[in-house]
């Protein structure tokens, strides 16, 4: 049995986002696992990190439960829209209150190298774009993606990161959007 955590970044419940954590948890109640869902937007938290890690900000009673919750996962789903090449600020605000060191990592003493405290894990990020996957990946060289996988999750530990991208979102129709709400569907009748 498999404990999946979806985390949701996009900031408005009528949007398509919400519909592929709608779908991919749709798919994963067929299956075996137990879900826990995470909408970023409904958390009550400053997204500052005001003292950057100079001084410990004191967690919101949310992020103290997102965080009993990513130890808890051992699938992460990250979904969010790219703005900007990047995603949401609600969604950084979340990582930057949330992934703190002692928690997510540990840095050494005197040492560039930090420990990972969040081994063992695996992820899924699923994002929406307004432009097709390969115009992202081939003239911007898909920032948001490295950002997530390779600058936060490989570097707390989460090394098995599976990325789905669908685009373009902005002029799609009904059909285009059915397909992939069909395959998301799927993935999480897969835990993938």
């Amino acid at each position: 049995m498999k404990n999946i955590l979806i985390i949701n970044g996009h900031p408005d419940k009528e949007s398509f986002n919400y519909a592929l954590s709608e779908a991919y948890k749709n798919g994963a109640d067929k299956s075996d696992a137990i879900i826990k869902v995470i909408n970023i937007r409904e958390l009550n938290f400053n997204p500052n990190l005001e003292f950057g890690y100079r001084r410990r900000t004191e967690l919101e009673p949310d992020l103290i439960d997102a965080q009993a919750k990513l130890i808890w996962a051992d699938h992460l789903v990250w979904i969010y829209p790219v703005w900007w090449s990047s995603f949401p600020a609600i969604m950084k605000g979340f990582l930057d209150r949330v992934l703190l060191p002692g928690f997510a990592f540990q840095k050494r003493q005197n040492s560039l190298f930090s420990d990972k405290l969040l081994v063992g894990k695996t992820a899924r990020i699923i994002c929406t774009l307004d432009q097709p996957a390969w115009y992202y990946k081939w003239v911007y060289g898909n920032p948001s993606h490295n950002a997530l996988k390779k600058g936060t999750l490989n570097y707390i530990g989460v090394k098995k990161v599976r990325i789905t991208s669908i685009g373009p979102v902005r002029l799609s129709n009904e059909s285009f959007r059915l397909k992939w709400l069909r395959k998301v569907e799927r993935l999480g009748l897969l835990n993938k």
